[in-house]
């Protein structure tokens, strides 16, 4: 019987640890394998029955191309090691939407060039690195899916408040990368799925300085949009295309 591995990157945040948790759960997955600048394997497990069965292995990464290019090589020696055959799930949930030095814009007076770099740097050029890193491990005969995180603000023609100018800029850009890509695995890795994936407003620390003005309906736990991915995932299949879908499975537009 085949075994099969998942690959989840930027695993520290609270949406990727809750996607990490349940695939440790799932039985059809044999390996979970957890990228992230920092060591995470005790945040995943607190308070979880270990499972004997289930692979477990933590990276870290400082997301430059040689360190992406080492977790690949170690990814390479885990596979042959453990005797997994394929990687069958990939999630890439690197992001930055805030931090001490970066805001999102309200005017155009605040667009700040280096504000802009280190944006699209996280949302748009790390993601890619890891699409160009993990081709020739993720190509084969067995179906992958890849979800790549993105936002619905990402939307060209969803954009009608404005603002925001880094974050939207990026991950529409991010879109456009996307296509490309998918275009040329179509051709060198058919088996695999690209999706550009919106979770919708998750109660994590990304959105928690702009919860005041969503709804209590519209504020979902990490568990919650983790699951609904997982489902997604579980459903598709590789079709050449790129999907840029929402936690319900919904086109957004581009």
């Amino acid at each position: 019987m085949e075994k099969t591995a998942a690959i989840i990157i930027g695993a520290s945040s609270g949406l990727a640890s809750a996607i990490c948790e349940q695939w440790l759960r799932d039985r059809k997955i044999d390996a979970v394998i957890a990228i992230s600048r920092k060591n995470i394997k005790d945040i995943v497990l607190v308070n979880k029955e270990p499972d004997n069965r289930k692979i477990f292995h933590a990276m870290e990464c400082d997301y430059g191309e040689p360190s992406i290019h080492s977790c690949c090589e170690q990814i390479d020696e885990l596979m042959q090691q453990y005797q997994l055959d394929s990687v069958t799930r990939v999630c890439i949930c690197n992001g930055i939407l805030h931090n001490e030095n970066v805001w999102p814009e309200k005017r155009i007076e605040e667009i700040d060039s280096k504000t802009l770099l280190e944006v699209f740097s996280i949302n748009t050029v790390i993601p890619m690195l890891w699409l160009k890193a993990l081709l020739n491990i993720v190509k084969g005969k067995t179906e992958c899916i890849i979800t790549v995180f993105n936002a619905r603000i990402g939307s060209i023609s969803d954009n009608r408040s404005g603002g925001w100018y880094s974050y939207r800029a990026s991950k529409a850009a991010l879109n456009m990368l996307l296509k490309t890509a998918a275009i040329e695995y179509a051709r060198r890795a058919k088996n695999v799925k690209l999706i550009s994936f919106h979770p919708g407003t998750t109660d994590t620390p990304l959105s928690k300085p702009f919860q005041r003005s969503i709804d209590n309906d519209s504020l979902f736990t990490a568990g919650f949009v983790a699951k609904h991915l997982i489902d997604i995932m579980n459903l598709k299949h590789a079709d050449g295309e790129l999907s840029f879908i929402d936690w319900e499975d919904k086109s957004i537009a581009w």
